[in-house]
C-alpha cells in the first residue's frame, strides 16, 4: 500500500513538475515575443542616441561660440560669433585646462585653432578655460570636455558578450523561442507519459533534457540581441549629419564650415506687408527700335557683313541694304517708259543738230535751239530716275543707339514690307510690365522691386498705370533702375510692391524659408551649436529678398539664412 502511495505521489508530483515545465515555457515564449514585437525593454534599454563619435567641449557667450573636437592627442577649436555662426580668424587664443597652464592655441585654418592634448587618464569631465582676445572684444568661455569612454562601459560590454556569447553560438533556427517552447513542452508531456507507463529511468533522462531546453530558453528570453544593439549603437556613432529621432538636425562643425552655414538673430521691425505681381521684361518705348523694310525684297549685306548680336551702333548707321523686288507688271511699265523716253531724247537730239547751224545763219530764231536743249536736259532726268528707280538700293538704318538685340537677317534672305529684321536696344533703358489683377492702389506701387529667375534683385521707379484692362488685369509699367547685365527683354519677372498698413514684425531672407517634407513652410532654429531645429511658420511678401514672418518664430532666436536648404535635405 505503501509503494502505491508513494509511486502515485511521485506520478502526481512528475505530472506537476512537467506542468510547470509547459507553463513556465509558454511565459517565456510570449513575453519574449511581447517584449520584441513592441520593442519595450524598459527605460533602461533606451540609451540616448550619441551625437558623435568624438568627446566634444562647448560653450558659448553673447559673442562668441566654441567648439571643440578631440580626436586622439589633438584638440580642434572652432571659434564663431554667436550670432552670425561666422568663423573668428583674427583671434588669440588661450585654453586652461584643469589645472594646468594656459596653452596657446595655434590657428590652423580661418575660425579653427588646435592644441596638443596628452591622453587623459581620468574618467570624470575637465574644465576647459577658453581666452578669447579678438580687436572686436575679448571673452572668457567655460566648458567640460568628457574624456572618451574606454573602462566601464568597455569593460560591461566585453563582460556581457562574454555571458551571451555561447548563446550567439545557437543556429537562429535552433534558437527561436517558439520553438524552444514547444520543444520544452513535448518534453514536458513525454516525461508525464514515461511515468504513466512506469518507465522512470527514461523518465528521468527526458525530464533532465527538458531541463536543458528550459535553461536554454530563459537565457534566449532574457538576451535583447546584443548584435542588433552594437550595429545601432555603432551607426548612431559618427560625425556625419544625420536627422534625429525628435525631428532635428545634427550637424558638426567641421559640416557647417563646408555648407557655410550662417544666422541672424530675429528681431522686429517695422515692415510693410507686399504684393506679387507677374511681369515680363521690356524696352524702354524711347530707347528701343525696330528696322523693317517698307517694300521688301532681297537683302545684300555691306561690305563689312550684316550686323551680329549684342554689336553696339549708332543712329543712323546703315545696317543693311534692300534690293527692291519689282512685279512683272511694273517691270513691263517701267522698260516702256524707258523706251519711250529714249526715243523723245533721239528726236530732241536730232532736231538740235539739225537747227543748230540755222541758228548760227540767223535762218532759224536762236532759241528754238535753247528750248530744244531744256527739253532734252529733262528728258535726259526722267530717264535717270527711271534707271535709280530700277536699281536703288533700300538702305536700312538704325532709328536709335543701342545694341542689336535681334537679327532675323541672312545674304540673300528675300523679306516682306514690315518684316521685323533687327531690334535694338539700350542696354540702361529696360522697364517692367505686370499685370495687376484685383483691385490695387496705383499710388502704392511707388515702392516696388522686381526678382529674375536667376535671383538677382533690381529696383523698380512707377512709370505708369492702364485703366484698360487686359486680359481682366490692370498694366503697370516700372522702370528699371540699374538693370543686371544678364537681363534680357522678354524675361519673366516676380514684381513685389508693398501695398500694405505699416506693422512691426520679423524679417528674413527669402533662402532663410524652405519647404518641409510635408508641404509646410518653415525655418531652420540654430538650437545648440550642432543642432538645428524646424520650425513652422507663417509668412508674407515684403520684398524681393525678403519676407515677413507672421508667426513662429519668436524675438531673438537665431535663423538659419544661409545653408537652410542643405540642412533642410539631411535625412
Amino acid at each position: 500500500m505503501r509503494l502505491v502511495r508513494y509511486r502515485l505521489r511521485g506520478l502526481f508530483s512528475m505530472r506537476g513538475m512537467a506542468a510547470l515545465c509547459c507553463l513556465v515555457a509558454v511565459f517565456l515564449s510570449l513575453s519574449h515575443a511581447i517584449a520584441h514585437e513592441g520593442h519595450d525593454h524598459g527605460d533602461e534599454s533606451r540609451t540616448a542616441l550619441a551625437a558623435s563619435a568624438y568627446p566634444r567641449v562647448t560653450a558659448q557667450s553673447e559673442l562668441y561660440e566654441v567648439v571643440g573636437i578631440l580626436k586622439g592627442e589633438k584638440l580642434s577649436i572652432y571659434l564663431d560669433h554667436f550670432v552670425t555662426n561666422e568663423p573668428v580668424g583674427d583671434a588669440t587664443l588661450k585654453v586652461t585646462i584643469g589645472d594646468r597652464e594656459p596653452i596657446d592655441a595655434a590657428p590652423a585654418a580661418p575660425g579653427i585653432y588646435t592644441i596638443a592634448l596628452p591622453r587623459l587618464a581620468v574618467t570624470e569631465s575637465i574644465e576647459i578655460v577658453f581666452n578669447i582676445a579678438t580687436p572686436t572684444g575679448d571673452d572668457l568661455l567655460v566648458g567640460a570636455l568628457a574624456p572618451p569612454r574606454a573602462g566601464g562601459a568597455s569593460a560591461a560590454t566585453a563582460a556581457g558578450n562574454a555571458s551571451t556569447r555561447w548563446i550567439a553560438s545557437i543556429p537562429p533556427p535552433v534558437r527561436n523561442p517558439v520553438l524552444l517552447a514547444a520543444v520544452a513542452i513535448g518534453l514536458g508531456l513525454f516525461v508525464a507519459y514515461l511515468y504513466r507507463r512506469g518507465r522512470f529511468v527514461p523518465a528521468v533522462a527526458t525530464g533532465a533534457a527538458a531541463s536543458l531546453v528550459l535553461v536554454v530558453l530563459v537565457a534566449v528570453a532574457s538576451s535583447d540581441e546584443p548584435p542588433r544593439a552594437d550595429a545601432a549603437a555603432a551607426q548612431a556613432m559618427s560625425d556625419a549629419p544625420r536627422r534625429l529621432p525628435d525631428g532635428t538636425s545634427f550637424v558638426a562643425k567641421p559640416t557647417q564650415r563646408l555648407l557655410e552655414v550662417r544666422t541672424v538673430a530675429a528681431k522686429p521691425e517695422a515692415a510693410q506687408a507686399a504684393v506679387k505681381l507677374i511681369g515680363r521684361v521690356i524696352g524702354d518705348p524711347n530707347r528701343t527700335s525696330v528696322v523693317q523694310s517698307v517694300h521688301g525684297g532681297r537683302v545684300i549685306p555691306l561690305d563689312g557683313g550684316l550686323p551680329r548680336i549684342g554689336q553696339a551702333v549708332r543712329k543712323g548707321d546703315v545696317l543693311a541694304q534692300i534690293d527692291p523686288y519689282l512685279p512683272l507688271a511694273d517691270r513691263t511699265t517701267i522698260m516702256e517708259k524707258a523706251r519711250e523716253i529714249e526715243q523723245l531724247i533721239a528726236v530732241a537730239e536730232t532736231k538740235i543738230r539739225r537747227l543748230r547751224p540755222l541758228a548760227e545763219r540767223g535762218a532759224v530764231p536762236l532759241s528754238q535751239v535753247t528750248d530744244l536743249e531744256t527739253e532734252l536736259d529733262g528728258l535726259r532726268q526722267r530717264r535717270e530716275t527711271i534707271r535709280n528707280t530700277r536699281t536703288e538700293l533700300e538702305l536700312l538704318r538704325a532709328p536709335t543707339d543701342g545694341v542689336i538685340a535681334a537679327a532675323k537677317v541672312v545674304p540673300g534672305q528675300v523679306v516682306q514690307a514690315q518684316d521685323l529684321l533687327f531690334q535694338i536696344v539700350d542696354p540702361n533703358g529696360f522697364w517692367v510690365e505686370a499685370l495687376a489683377y484685383g483691385d490695387v492702389d496705383p499710388n502704392a506701387l511707388a515702392d516696388a522691386t522686381a526678382v529674375a529667375t536667376g535671383g538677382h534683385a533690381m529696383t523698380l521707379a512707377f512709370r505708369g498705370f492702364s485703366r484698360a484692362l487686359q486680359q481682366h488685369a490692370s498694366v503697370v509699367q516700372f522702370a528699371v533702375s540699374e538693370p543686371p547685365a544678364n537681363l534680357s527683354i522678354g524675361q519673366p519677372v516676380t514684381v513685389v510692391a508693398r501695398t500694405g498698413a505699416p506693422t512691426t514684425a520679423l524679417v528674413v531672407q527669402r533662402d532663410a524659408v524652405v519647404r518641409s517634407a510635408n508641404g509646410e513652410s518653415v525655418v531652420w532654429l540654430r538650437a545648440e551649436p550642432e543642432r538645428f531645429e524646424p520650425r513652422p511658420v507663417r509668412t508674407q511678401p515684403f520684398d524681393a529678398t525678403r519676407l515677413i514672418i507672421a508667426a513662429g518664430v519668436s524675438d531673438g532666436e537665431r535663423v538659419v539664412i544661409r545653408g537652410a536648404d542643405l540642412i533642410n535635405q539631411i535625412r
